[in-house]
């Protein structure tokens, strides 16, 4: 029974983080504040109340339009928040989380492991949506390597060390993206890929992380095989349009991530 309800819980949370998601990918390029700003609907501005946000169920009693100027709410809202529901719930349940003999050591793992997720969740929506890699989100993820970095020292992890060496390899990547802003050169999205795999290869480990990048690789070369089909179509295809392979990299590590922990919390003892 604690099991279900602790399911239960899991799967609300990600909703309500599935919630916020969709407002910060919608905010962040442009600009907006995601914390202290009320909620609206993207069609008349009208601001939104407690029973216009509750995940999932709000647009399942308004039936997909909005309670103010009945234009119809974009799926993908809902079907974002229940995506984000199963992951964490799948996420704390590869953890094998014993309510009876929580650690602090797991508490803090979880919290910092969901800032993670929500990183990169946030990261893989815009660049979806945007064909951008936003920055300031990216950053967070810098913030939140800091964290991981001490965390892993108050529990004398033997990694620590590729830690430091891997976020002084993010400085450096940052310094070379600041140079490259500064003299106007061309701005190049690899240098904030490269401080993406870094992030991951430091929360995620090696094994995870290089997965990662080969299923990336695979799916990108998938892609442009089913581009060329589409050539035969009456729609050209634009070659130089940017393939999002920050969402590629981030949904494949979020899967990755969980797989591993349930081979190696269930199958493996």
């Amino acid at each position: 029974m604690v099991e279900i309800i602790l399911t239960i819980m899991l799967f609300i949370l990600g909703a309500y983080m599935g919630s916020f998601f969709t407002l910060a990918t919608y905010r962040i390029p442009k600009n907006e504040d995601i914390t202290h700003k009320h909620s609206y609907c993207p069609n008349c501005n009208h601001k939104l109340g407690l029973l216009d946000l509750v995940p999932i169920f709000s647009y399942l009693f308004l039936k997909g339009k909005c309670r103010y100027c009945k234009e119809p709410i974009s799926v993908r809202y809902i079907l974002f928040e229940v995506l984000t529901g199963i992951v964490v719930m799948l996420f704390g349940l590869s953890l094998k989380i014993d309510v009876y003999n929580l650690s602090l050591q797991n508490i803090i793992y979880f919290f910092l492991a969901l800032l993670y997720i929500a990183s990169l969740f946030i990261l893989a929506g815009i660049n979806k949506e945007k064909n951008i890699i936003e920055k300031p989100v990216l950053f967070f993820g810098i913030f939140i390597s800091i964290l991981y970095m001490i965390y892993s020292y108050a529990f004398n992890f033997e990694n620590t060390y590729a830690y430091v060496i891997y976020l002084f390899m993010m400085i450096i990547l940052i310094s070379l993206d600041t140079i490259t802003l500064k003299r106007k050169l061309k701005y190049y999205d690899w240098i904030l890929i490269l401080i993406l795999i870094l992030y991951m290869f430091l929360f995620t480990g090696n094994y995870i992380t290089i997965t990662t990048l080969i299923f990336t690789i695979l799916i990108v070369g998938i892609m442009n095989i089913l581009n060329m089909f589409c050539k035969k179509k009456a729609v050209k295809v634009n070659k130089k349009e940017k393939k999002p392979i920050v969402f590629y990299l981030c949904v494949s590590n979020i899967i990755l991530l969980i797989a591993t922990n349930f081979m190696v919390n269930y199958m493996l003892k």
